[in-house]
């Protein structure tokens, strides 16, 4: 209203605009898209596929060889558990003569 000096907006006819106005883009979008497009359709889903196929066997081609390198890192760390424990021993029965000829004196 001019008069009374308060501006008052319809809200409802701003969205109304606002969706209206997307959905010409969108539509305008997709149609340049087709225009435009440098193969048809049947192509562009056949490369679609060989690139998810492709990226799907790196990745399982990836997680074995993880799954390889866990498994040698566990062989390793038991290896050196285990050599751990044998030198231990070792160093237990080097040191036991010591140990009684300390509590005999």
């Amino acid at each position: 209203m001019i008069g009374s000096g308060r501006y008052e907006s319809s809200e409802g006819s701003n969205i109304g605009t606002a969706i209206t106005f997307l959905l010409i883009g969108m539509g305008i979008g997709a149609m340049a898209g087709l225009l435009l497009a440098p193969k048809t359709g049947k192509q562009l889903r056949r490369d679609l596929q060989r690139g998810y196929e492709g990226a799907k066997d790196s990745l399982d081609d990836w997680a074995e060889e993880a799954k390889d390198r866990v498994r040698e890192v566990g062989d390793r760390v038991r290896d050196v558990a285990n050599r751990g424990a044998e030198i231990a021993e070792d160093l237990r029965e080097r040191a036991e003569p010591l140990r009684k000829a300390i509590r005999r004196s």
